[in-house]
């Protein structure tokens, strides 16, 4: 008798693969007469744009729900299960990890409707329904004298409860934390359609929801902390001739005790396609590009803080530069929040790493992704929360004439540096299923056993976003 190993998927349970055509129809019409038509899409043309997010593409879902409410929620849940097919929850679809895209044909839940949002300036709190976008928290805030720091890249697009379910957090994460941070409450529906609100106690299940990528339950509002802004901001931009030159005054500025608010960074090939994108005047021949805000109520400390990274900057061989004005830094900023539609416009689709590292091995990782890039076929280009050590190295390609197993080569690669420097996988984007794959090298088996065991309990079924995270479990099978 030999025993051999097989890569089998058990995350979905035992649930069959429904037929597309009449479990479509039948889908559909049990959430019409629970929700009404309005909140229904069953047209194959509107269900179409529901299979991707903002870089991988998926399967078509039987049906979509546009709810309005909790109940609205709740209801598709319920209805889903009966009909046993998976359930995937969607914001804006703005995801770098194929989080929002499914896997197999089901329910797509998109929160879209859902932008009940208040603010309660006695509590410094803002109470968002799902669909919320991020900057419209701040917005409301703002005439209060608050603000809500969690600013991801796409925080003009991206939603509260995509930002829960990847944690994201963006240029002031450093200084500020990132969305888990602020979350002083949640209300959840769970696999079989249960509500559950929940806070921050000492079982902290909500911690455990947030950043799980939907797959133990579907977030559908969280109570936020708000925070008054800092009264003073100063920015500065500094280049460098060798790219891990940069990450060395990172580590210089901060052990010298300086806490920016912003710590992001370029490499020279991000930096020429945000320039060829907006003509900004930023420097085309620099190897790296430092981009720095300090912030606080006090303007000689911030100015103080601004100082130790200028001196850092100017140890590690850099050449800097302060903004002079507000405006002049709203530019600087302007072109970190450019990144993504500039490398759009050199390669069509991009393997978007979400890595994060010890700063101090900041310097040599950042080099070993240069020459990985460099001995590709692949445009590869860096850029991210440095100060963090949150690295966004992209693989940009044309999936109609390059081959994409080559990139994820590449993307494992990427990763493995990152691992064998005491790494992780991800820092904001979500594992999703673009990394998965890659999980049995990050994490070692008795954590992966766990981490499904945290699956099984709250979604035996395997109905919420299956196919995402964890990689397929190996089966001892006799043969």
């Amino acid at each position: 008798m030999s025993t051999e190993k097989l890569a089998l998927t058990t995350n979905s349970g035992a649930r069959k693969p429904a037929s597309a055509g009449g479990a479509s129809t039948a889908l559909a019409a049990d959430l019409t007469r629970a929700l009404g038509p309005r909140k229904v899409l069953s047209n194959l043309s509107e269900r179409l744009n529901y299979r991707y997010d903002a870089i991988q593409f998926g399967a078509t879902p039987l049906a979509v729900v546009l709810p309005e409410s909790t109940e609205d929620v709740v209801a598709a849940v319920r209805a889903a299960r009966a009909a046993g097919v998976p359930i995937v929850g969607r914001g804006a679809a703005s995801g770098l990890s194929g989080g929002a895209a499914p896997l197999e044909p089901g329910l797509v839940i998109s929160f879209t409707r859902m932008t009940r949002l208040s603010i309660h300036p006695e509590r410094r709190e803002a109470t968002a329904q799902a669909g919320v976008v991020t900057l419209a928290v701040t917005e409301a805030a703002k005439p209060h004298g608050l603000i809500y720091p969690p600013d991801p890249a796409s925080f003009r697009t991206s939603t509260i409860g995509g930002n829960l379910a990847e944690n994201a957090g963006g240029p002031m994460c450093f200084k500020y934390g990132v969305s888990g941070d602020y979350v002083r409450a949640l209300e959840f529906v769970d696999v079989d359609g249960e509500l559950h609100r929940l806070t921050r106690d000492v079982f902290d299940l909500a911690g455990l929801l947030i950043g799980s990528e939907g797959t133990l339950g579907l977030i559908t509002e969280a109570t936020l902390r708000l925070i008054p802004p800092p009264k003073f901001t100063r920015t500065l931009m500094a280049h460098f001739p060798e790219v891990g030159a940069c990450a060395e005054a990172v580590s210089r500025a901060i052990a010298a005790g300086a806490v920016p608010s912003k710590l992001e960074f370029m490499d020279r090939a991000c930096t020429n396609a945000v320039e060829d994108y907006l003509h900004l005047g930023l420097p085309r021949d620099a190897e790296a590009v430092l981009l720095v805000d300090t912030d606080g109520e006090d303007l000689d400390t911030v100015q103080d803080e601004l100082r130790l990274v200028e001196e850092a900057c100017v140890a590690s061989g850099g050449t800097v530069r302060r903004a002079a004005t507000d405006e002049e830094g709203a530019l600087l900023w302007r072109a970190r929040r450019s990144v993504s539609p500039a490398l759009g416009r050199i390669r069509p689709q991009r393997m978007n790493e979400d890595i994060v590292v010890p700063r101090s091995a900041l310097p040599d990782v950042v080099r070993e992704i240069r020459a990985l890039g460099d001995a590709s076929p692949f445009p590869v280009v860096q850029f991210g929360h440095i100060g963090d050590g949150n690295l966004h190295p992209n693989i940009l390609f044309d999936p109609r004439r390059e081959d994409a197993h080559a990139v994820h080569d590449l993307a494992h690669r990427i990763a493995l540096v990152a691992i064998r420097h005491g790494g992780v996988l991800s820092g904001e984007h979500g594992i999703g299923s673009m990394k998965r794959d890659f999980m049995r090298d990050a994490v070692d088996p008795e954590t992966l056993a766990a981490l499904r065991g945290v699956k099984r309990a709250l979604d035996s079924s395997g109905a919420l976003n299956p196919g995402k995270i964890l990689p397929a479990e190996e089966v001892m099978v006799d043969g």
